[in-house]
């Protein structure tokens, strides 16, 4: 009798791995009905425990709120600290967007968090997510490890002049850009579109797609998003719930006669 391998939990590993584009946005708004809706259209939801006041059992029930959807829930920590991504893990996200990766051994640190020994150092305790995900404990232990996506974040001048080391560390699922932190750190906050904030963008870009590893960043527009896809992006984040919502209410006020 042979023994077949568990099926992961986790498809957007191998969407990636083909290739295939993906769309999501960032949850800082504490509220389950607004993940909800958004669960219905999006590929994953980042729950944002890092500038948002979201507390861990709101972020418990939001990351409920994706069941019945295709929708991945993941969750953005406030640093990159194991005892920071522990709870989220262990409540049923199945990622973690790790902020402001400027080494290689910060990024060695960030994945051996979302995995188990001997992989990482991930801590035994996964009481709630097998509920979210309707398996039982030995059956979310048997894929742990490959569901968990390890998500780093690009996002300073110094993480750019290190990108080939950072890049090579093994077991670094995806890497996003952040345009918002990357300008800050040469004094341009607010100036994403900056010239010299764009060529460390295109820096980045150049060393992760050079390394292999997926690749994820912001568009703003739709032609900002088809001219990223060309580039090879599979990560595409479209907004922060709040935008989106500005977004649609400026859709809707248009063309009206006010």
């Amino acid at each position: 009798m042979s023994s077949s391998k568990p099926t992961p939990l986790n498809r957007l590993r191998q969407q990636w791995r083909e290739k295939r584009p993906t769309f999501g946005a960032i949850a800082t708004i504490p509220s389950i009905q607004t993940v909800q809706i958004m669960a219905q259209s999006l590929d994953w939801i980042i729950v944002d425990l890092e500038h948002g006041p979201i507390d861990l059992g709101t972020a418990h029930a939001m990351i409920v709120a994706t069941s019945g959807t295709p929708c991945v829930p993941m969750a953005r920590i406030a640093a990159n600290e194991p005892w920071l991504a522990k709870a989220p893990m262990d409540i049923g996200a199945l990622g973690i967007n790790f902020p402001m990766i400027c080494s290689r051994a910060e990024a060695e640190k960030a994945a051996r968090s979302v995995r188990y020994p001997p992989k990482g150092d991930r801590l035994w305790g996964p009481f709630h997510a097998p509920f979210r995900w309707g398996v039982s404990m030995p059956e979310y232990m048997a894929t742990a490890d490959d569901d968990m996506i390890c998500m780093i974040t690009i996002e300073h001048v110094e993480a750019v002049e290190r990108i080939d080391e950072i890049m090579a560390t093994p077991g670094i699922d995806i890497a996003v850009i952040g345009p918002g932190d990357l300008a800050t750190s040469i004094n341009k906050r607010g100036l994403p579109d900056d010239p010299e904030v764009v060529a460390l963008m295109q820096r980045a870009e150049k060393g992760i797609l050079k390394s292999g590893v997926p690749i994820g960043g912001v568009a703003r527009s739709a032609e900002q998003a088809n001219a990223m896809i060309e580039r090879g992006y599979v990560a595409l984040a479209l907004g922060f719930d709040w935008s989106l919502l500005q977004r649609g209410i400026a859709a809707s006020f248009a063309g009206i006669r006010r």
